[in-house]
């Protein structure tokens, strides 16, 4: 394994000689030490032998292509990061070396300033590199990587993707229920890229009105419709050279996703009313509580901007499946709230602690939280008791009789409709209305749990704008 020490030195693989030449004489005079090569054979000689930093190649060649030279620097263990060119109408090739472990890739005609931007990244990648061992000793110590806190297996090999991941400069689609912890995991990894100095945006897609999401998203100037009184700058350029997380992208419009796929293929982007386009730097992470093949399937994720965003995918699992990680959630989530209100509470009681490992949890992490919270602000002493949880917290009732008001019953013949009207319903009224509660319980997002009381007639959907907005 070659690990490479000089951030300068820069392989450029093209069999265009014109191509070859010119590049090399642009990114020399940009200050780093450049080698050419004339294919992916004659690139993967000079790689042994010369060691660079970074690998700019291009995709089709003769003897050996880029996709071939990617995949056997990556199987020789090598730490340098591989830029790939590519044509405008190959851009699924560009995507497919990304999940392979490219760094970025770039289209033709080369853009020489973007170009610039990925080098200086790419020259930065080493340093957070070091950082990532750093992180590596403290996870195998003490089971944590940023706010994400757990010791078990299953966070252990989130924390492993995210440690892959967060250096490149690939699309991550950041899957499972609400309140398991997705916009950590964006944060985390936006933290450990060389981007951490930059800003960090995230959207809730689902949170934004239909006619307002173009505008939040890409911008708009004064005139651009009306209302629209004075310039805008939307979330693409406010994160500009950070990362910008779209949460719920499934409640996206879908004439909006088109696009977004645009813009993350050509990085190209032009506000509501703009005659020109803006070139933006920026790495957009996804996120959904849905299951994304059911979401395309049912047409609320287009196929092929879902392909996009899911070069690399992490799930968060339930809390119910990772209960091992309760002792140290509480221990992490408690010096949280002592902190936002200022208390000193000390720990939970062991009748509490049984408590929380033996619950379901079905809000996850952020229910844990916002009981946790709760708990802490009635908290007359150091430790928390049984008696400073919410009434009947943890009581497991035995299977409901059939005049339970809390029950549903379901004949045969109901239909799936009738049966989730039935649900919805039921949930909204064991929640006292708490719509936000209930959509966590149910574990869709608040736009569709409004969308479907809209659906059934119900006047419960008719209070929901300001909870939608402070969602």
């Amino acid at each position: 394994m070659i690990t490479s020490t000089v951030p300068g030195k820069v392989l450029i693989v093209e069999d265009e000689e014109n191509e070859r030449t010119g590049l090399a004489e642009l990114v020399s005079a940009w200050g780093y030490r450049v080698e050419t090569a004339i294919d992916g054979a004659d690139g993967l000689e000079k790689v042994s032998q010369w060691a660079p930093s970074i690998v700019i190649s291009d995709l089709k060649m003769p003897r050996l292509g880029g996709l071939e030279l990617l995949e056997r620097i990556a199987a020789d263990g090598n730490t340098m990061a591989v830029i790939v060119v590519t044509a405008q109408g190959t851009i699924d090739t560009a995507v497919q070396a990304m999940r392979m472990g490219a760094y970025d890739y770039i289209t033709k005609p080369i853009d020489t300033d973007r170009l610039r931007t990925i080098l200086q990244n790419a020259s930065e990648l080493l340093g957070t590199r070091v950082e990532l061992e750093v992180t590596r000793r403290k996870l195998r110590d003490a089971g944590s990587l940023g706010s994400l806190v757990g010791p078990s297996k299953k966070m252990q090999e989130i924390f492993r993707l995210i440690e892959m991941v967060a250096p490149s400069t690939a699309s991550v689609l950041i899957t499972g229920a609400s309140g398991t912890g997705k916009e950590l995991v964006a944060r985390t990894i936006h933290d450990l890229s060389p981007r951490r100095s930059k800003p960090f945006v995230p959207i809730n897609c689902a949170a934004i009105p239909e006619t307002l999401i173009e505008s939040e998203i890409f911008g708009h100037e004064k005139g651009a419709f009306t209302g629209a009184l004075e310039r805008r700058t939307g979330c693409f350029e406010l994160a500009e050279g950070g990362t910008l997380l779209l949460d719920e992208i499934g409640e996206m419009p879908v004439a909006t996703q088109a696009k977004l796929l645009r813009v993350l293929e050509d990085r190209k982007l032009r506000r509501l009313g703009s005659k020109s386009e803006t070139t933006v730097d920026v790495r957009v992470l996804a996120a959904t509580n849905k299951v994304p093949e059911d979401a395309v399937a049912r047409g609320e994720l287009r196929n092929d901007l879902y392909y996009r965003l899911n070069v690399f995918n992490i799930h968060m699992p339930p809390l119910r499946e990772h209960k091992e990680d309760v002792p140290e959630l509480l221990q992490n989530l408690l010096m949280e709230v002592n902190t936002k209100h200022g208390r000193k509470v000390a720990a939970v009681s062991e009748a509490v602690l049984n408590l929380f490992r033996n619950y379901a949890w079905p809000g996850n992490v952020r229910e844990m939280r916002n009981t946790l919270e709760r708990a802490v602000i009635v908290c007359d002493g150091a430790v928390i008791e049984t008696k400073h949880l919410p009434p009947g917290f943890g009581q497991s009732a035995a299977r409901p009789p059939l005049n339970d008001p809390d029950s549903i019953h379901l004949g045969i013949g109901t239909t799936v409709q009738e049966a989730e009207r039935q649900l919805i319903l039921k949930t909204l009224e064991s929640t006292n209305n708490n719509k936000t509660r209930a959509a966590e319980i149910l574990e869709i997002s608040l736009k569709t749990l409004h969308n479907k009381l809209k659906e059934y007639g119900s006047a419960e959907a008719v209070s929901g704008k300001e909870e939608i907005a402070e969602a």
